[in-house]
């Protein structure tokens, strides 16, 4: 199966692809891990990623799809994956359909997980991040064992700068008018749906896992 888990900052996109990883070995699609990955293998495409990296400018949406198409392409990838935080603009999400086609691949849902104002400020405030892992614990929901230290490594953690209130407030602005309209985009595919994610992340992933059920999506990774 594929599938997109879409959604605004600290809606909990990456905390129900982990939940579901538990359940079956289906690998996730990050572009920024993917961009990460491209730039420490050293690969042709993870040099052009660096040089806009260095310039402090975005990589061009043609870039990132090339980069994730490489991604994809791999062994691993062939019986189903995850995208999460892909696409971000209706740009990327025609050029995803095109890379579909081209590879002979269908995208089988978007789960788009809904949450308010109040709930994202409050998870992004209270996330932590590992110096060292990049492991990410919060302060209300997974805190460390040990008081600003990583469950995982022991490494220092800390508040990303993109996690403070007026980042938070302009990451959404940015959402909104960026990749918001997605949801539109694929609610005329028939192939959305909608994730209350103001609840706790038992009931969001029961409600994921159910629908992924009812579709018979599950064939062959149980």
């Amino acid at each position: 199966m594929i599938i997109i888990l879409l959604g605004p900052p600290g809606a909990g996109k990456g905390t129900i692809a982990n939940e579901i990883r538990k359940k079956i070995e289906i690998p996730v699609v990050s572009p920024g891990d993917v961009l990460r990955s491209a730039i420490q293998e050293g690969t042709g495409l993870g040099k052009e990623v660096q040089k806009y990296v260095n310039a402090g400018k975005l990589v061009p949406d043609d870039l990132v799809v090339k980069i994730t198409e490489e991604r994809i392409r791999q062994k691993e990838y062939q019986q189903g994956f995850m995208f999460d935080g892909f696409p971000r603009t209706i740009q990327q999400g025609h050029a995803l359909e095109s890379l579909n086609q081209r590879l002979e691949k269908r995208l089988d849902q978007v789960f788009y997980f809904q949450a308010s104002y109040e709930t994202i400020a409050e998870r992004l405030s209270s996330r932590r991040v590992c110096s060292q892992c990049g492991a990410i614990h919060n302060l209300n929901y997974n805190p460390p064992r040990i008081a600003d230290r990583c469950d995982v490594c022991g490494g220092k953690l800390v508040q990303r700068d993109d996690d403070q209130e007026e980042t938070i407030k302009k990451r959404l602005e940015v959402y909104n008018n960026e990749t918001l309209p997605l949801v539109d985009y694929y609610y005329e595919q028939k192939i959305l749906t909608r994730i209350d994610a103001n609840r706790d992340v038992e009931y969001r992933f029961k409600d994921t896992w159910e629908r992924l059920m009812e579709l018979n999506l599950l064939k062959g990774n149980l």
